[in-house]
């Protein structure tokens, strides 16, 4: 046993050291699976040091800056040093790192930067990746370039995945068959209890509640996992009253600076007590002494990112089984502890295994960005262990290529690099690139710095103001991210007059340049989204906005950051973005079609000027959208168009082809074919000839239909007496209504096509009333007839009722008077 494993050989990970080492000492590979307190963040890295193949640095990547930070300074404090000796960290506002760091924490983000700057990792031998359960998007692409490195550079590189909860199978399955190591010690027993949460009840009522309880019956601090910082706000504010005077509350979550996290992990002072609200910054990889009591809501608040309009949202959803263990781990880290989980015991079953994995759910143009850097044009051709969504991609470049990253062929340009320099998401890159070249370079940059580091210069959502505090803020973290600003910026300060945030995020997001709709704090972006800001807002009142960042669903999402864009900024975007054409629109209130003049920035009109006369082509495209939204009804039919229609609909469904289908759904779909070309010029409802109509249901049945089908299916019946009666083909079958007398004499039964298809008849009463309806008229006359006769001739005595009537006249007339 090394030096250092033998000194905290009480940590439950100890038992697990030796196989680790000896799977490290002949393989590139391992995977370790050890529960929560089981010191595998620490310990695991300073063992490993001592290995005969090491060389170099060992580099541990945990998903978060307060993680790695903790986890740097407990391995300092392990081999009695302080951080930037020994053992170092590497974040984005924060190093501390020496010629003497062998050990180096970093975050995910940081740890790609070092792969791509250095694709054979050069002095680094060993790479850990801890808490690789949580499947951030980073972490899988750092462990895809890993492998790529290892592969073709260098097959001395070691790689280890660890996590408390993890897929083992999938992720040794990546890692080709590497060995699997599990630890299955547990410093102490943590107790685990349900409540059953109110329905309806909100969150931050159900956690109070909770807490103020156990707070009460059990001793020791309490860690409460909460959604988001809201919730995190409001239930301090209501224990601000409700718990002792000896009880610290002290938030937890990534808004905060690195003294107030580092607050928040340190024990309480003696005689007192502390309740930690955090958000699942607090999930993993930190101990936060003291705390043998965990409160978990099962919420956790996931990005969710819609390729259709480029935006990342957050939604709250139940948390995973994985993340329920991770969190329940932390009450036992230092004693005997108790999880309670805000849910039914039945219900834990219920939760997914595992959380979504990022890749298969967010933005990947910063991926395909450092792949194309990478000389990985596709992705795919890297290890994932779930492959990234290849729609996902597809919206990737394309936004690449509206930022001028890549060309139309998918290469990187030279734009592109520049971007890809940058530690930046693409759009925020592109912003500080266009403010380099218009000598804002600074400018764009502190912006951007302001916008990915949550809560820099305060919550407003106007970035203005927010700017204007984080540039008169003189704290440790301001001070750090304007240093961070400079560094992007190469340097350079601004070299022209002022600029504005709108000015410089128009770069950015040309697509979230926003309009009022005309209701105070309501807007219309150039994607066609709807976005809202309250209406006491400073903003709502703006005509324009772009905006940086919001929340919500559809077209009810919430500004969470924007700027007002002056006329003079919007002037210069339209010379590069603007559009005018010629459109038609239908108006519903004339039924006409409308010409008109648009300027438009996307979604968003700015300005229409009515044309005199549209377009003839355009207009019937307009037309027939229009017929179509309204339905068949909109169309004047005669009855002869009408009758036509039934006709042609009787052929279809007796013959089949070649009679085509004139269903209301098959007239609709098909309007170019049968309704366009017979309304030359026409541009409104009341304007379409019914001739025209006509004559477009005949094109359909093709040549030589007219003729084919006024012999298959007639129009008119004609009666022994010489009347012509409708045929109507209506019902499925040929029908004709007719006063019986008509009939007289008549002793076969009439028929159309050619004799093979019975009429149907409706036998009428002189007075137009239906008496029988038959498709056997001699089987009539020999059979009801006689029922029928008794009946009629009482009812109507001046007309004729033979006993015989197959055998008299026809006629339609009554009896001369006297006979």
């Amino acid at each position: 046993m090394s030096d250092i494993a033998s000194r905290f050989a009480e940590l439950p990970v100890s038992d697990a050291l030796a196989r680790l080492r000896a799977a490290l000492a002949d393989g590139p590979h391992a995977v370790l699976a050890a529960p929560p307190g089981a010191g595998k963040t620490t310990l695991v890295p300073l063992v490993l040091a001592e290995e005969a193949w090491l060389k170099g640095k060992i580099v541990l990547i945990e998903p978060r800056r307060l993680a790695a930070r903790a986890a740097a300074r407990r391995m300092a404090a392990m081999l009695g040093e302080e951080v930037g000796g020994s053992v170092g960290y590497r974040m984005r506002l924060d190093t501390k790192v020496s010629a003497r760091t062998r050990i180096e924490v970093v975050t995910e983000g940081v740890f790609t930067r070092m792969a791509l700057s250095s694709p054979d990792l050069e002095g680094i031998d060993c790479v850990i990746f801890d808490e690789f359960h949580e499947r951030a998007l980073e972490a899988d692409f750092g462990l895809a370039l890993a492998l790529d490195i290892q592969s073709g550079l260098r097959e001395d590189l070691r790689i280890l995945v660890m996590s408390a909860t993890l897929d083992t199978d999938r992720v040794a399955a990546l890692l080709e068959g590497s060995p699997v190591i599990e630890s299955l010690g547990r410093s102490f027993p943590v107790e685990i209890r349900h409540l059953d949460r109110p329905p309806g009840e909100r969150i931050e009522v159900s956690m109070t509640s909770a807490i103020e309880a156990i707070h009460r019956s059990e001793s020791g601090s309490i860690l409460a996992f909460l959604p988001g910082q809201g919730e995190i706000r409001q239930v301090a504010s209501r224990l601000e009253t409700r718990l002792d005077p000896l009880t610290d509350i002290q938030p937890l979550y990534g808004g905060l600076s690195s003294q107030e996290q580092d607050a928040a992990i340190k024990p309480a002072p003696a005689g007192r007590r502390k309740v930690v609200l955090a958000t699942p910054v607090a999930e993993s990889s930190i101990t936060i002494d003291g705390v043998r009591i965990v409160i978990d809501s099962g919420l956790v608040r996931q990005p969710v990112y819609e390729p259709s309009t480029g935006i990342t949202r957050l939604e709250t959803i139940k948390g995973s089984q994985a993340s329920a263990d991770q969190r329940a781990g932390r009450a036992g880290r230092t004693e005997p502890g108790i999880a309670v989980r805000m849910w039914r015991a039945e219900q834990t079953k219920a939760l997914p295994a595992f959380s979504t994995p990022q890749v298969l759910a967010s933005d990947l143009s910063a991926m395909v960005l450092d792949c194309l850097a990478w000389g990985v044009r596709d992705p795919s051709e890297l290890r994932f262990i779930d492959p990234p969504p290849g729609a996902a991609i597809s919206e990737a470049r394309l936004l690449l290529e509206n930022l001028g990253a890549i060309d139309a062929e998918g290469g990187l340009t030279c734009r592109g690099k520049r971007m890809r320099a940058l530690a930046l998401p693409p759009r925020l890159a592109s912003m500080v690139v266009s403010g380099q070249e218009d000598g804002h370079g600074y400018e764009a940059a502190e912006l951007a710095v302001l916008l990915t580091e949550q809560g820099l210069g305060g919550q407003d959502a106007d970035l203005e103001t927010r700017l204007s505090r984080f540039r008169s803020d003189r704290s440790p973290r301001a001070t750090s991210a304007r240093a961070l600003a400079s560094r992007l910026a190469g340097g350079e300060r601004s070299r022209s007059g002022a600029c504005t945030a709108a000015s410089l995020l128009v770069h950015a997001f040309p697509d979230r340049i926003a309009r009022q709709r005309g209701a105070r704090g309501r807007f219309v972006l150039a994607n066609g989204r709807g976005a809202m800001i309250d209406e006491t807002d400073r903003l709502a009142g703006a005509d324009f906005l772009v905006i940086a960042d919001m929340s919500g669903k559809a077209q009810a999402a919430r500004i969470l950051a924007a700027a007002e864009l002056s006329g003079e900024v919007l002037d210069e975007v339209l010379e590069t973005r603007g559009e005018q054409s010629e459109d038609c629109v239908f108006d519903a209130q004339s039924g006409a079609v409308r010409a008109r003049r648009i300027s438009r920035l996307g979604a968003i009109i700015l300005a229409e000027t009515p044309l005199p006369k549209p377009d003839d082509a355009a207009a019937m495209q307009v037309l027939c959208a229009a017929i179509r939204k309204i339905g068949l009804k909109a169309l004047p039919f005669s009855a002869s168009g009408l009758q036509l229609r039934d006709r042609i609909g009787f052929l279809h469904k007796n013959l089949g082809a070649p009679w085509p289908d004139v269903s209301d759904e098959a007239l609709l779909q098909g309007l170019e074919t049968w309704f366009a070309p017979y309304q030359p010029g026409v541009t409104s409802l009341k304007a379409i000839n019914r001739d025209g109509l006509y004559e477009g249901l005949l094109s359909l049945c093709g040549p030589g239909a007219r003729s084919e089908i006024a012999q298959l299916t007639p129009s008119h019946y004609e009666a022994p007496t010489g009347s012509r009666v409708p045929i109507r083909y209506d019902e499925g079958s040929p029908v004709v209504a007719i006063r019986v007398q008509e009939l007289f004499g008549e002793t076969r039964h009439p028929a159309i096509a050619g004799g093979r298809m019975p009429l149907t008849l409706e036998l009428l009463s002189p007075a137009q009333r239906p008496i029988q309806t038959t498709r056997d008229l001699p089987g009539f006359w020999a059979g009801s007839w006689a029922d029928v006769r008794a009946e009629m001739r009482g009812r109507y005595p001046r007309h004729p009722w033979p006993e015989n009537p197959a055998e008299a006249a026809p006629t339609h007339r009554a009896k001369p008077r006297g006979t």
